[in-house]
């Protein structure tokens, strides 16, 4: 099986509901304090969970696969087997579709992490947005590196 067979598996049968996520992460000085930020939608668009968390000093793509392995994570412990993702990562979404191969061997662990997870669903696709499309996302980002940055946890 190609990596890109694996990641844009067969559509959804018309009885699994497909939720989508809006993925972020974020690095302010790359490296630096980072986190990341994910808004899931059920099937009618309604917002069924916001995760967000402080990651530490990363990079920006650590905390990109931190927000796809929190989204992923979420969808297979709350039984969603028909999962699209949305990132303005382009680097990430390449990878995942196995059009460029992953290199850094920090990044490399990730990215493994989310094939395991992918694995367990029936349906999953990645797609890139541009940044205005993921506002929500990024705002979840922001929100806890500016809580950081006052002292916050």
């Amino acid at each position: 099986m190609t990596q890109k067979s694996l990641f844009e598996t067969p559509a959804p049968r018309a009885a699994t509901p497909t939720i989508k996520a809006n993925i972020d992460g974020g690095a302010r000085g790359n490296p630096g304090p980072s986190a990341y930020g994910v808004v899931v939608r059920n099937a009618k668009g309604e917002v069924i969970a916001e995760l967000s968390d402080y990651l530490g000093n990363q990079t920006n793509n650590f905390a990109e696969y931190s927000g796809l392995l929190a989204a992923l994570e979420f969808a297979v412990r709350e039984n969603h087997l028909s999962f699209k993702v949305f990132s303005d990562s382009e680097l990430l979404v390449k990878q995942m579709k196995g059009q460029y191969r992953v290199k850094s061997p920090g990044l490399l662990e990730l990215y493994e992490r989310a094939r395991t997870l992918v694995r367990k669903l029936e349906h999953f696709s990645i797609e890139h947005v541009s940044r205005e499309y993921n506002r929500e996302a990024d705002a979840l980002v922001n929100q806890v590196l500016d809580s950081r940055a006052r002292g916050g946890r």
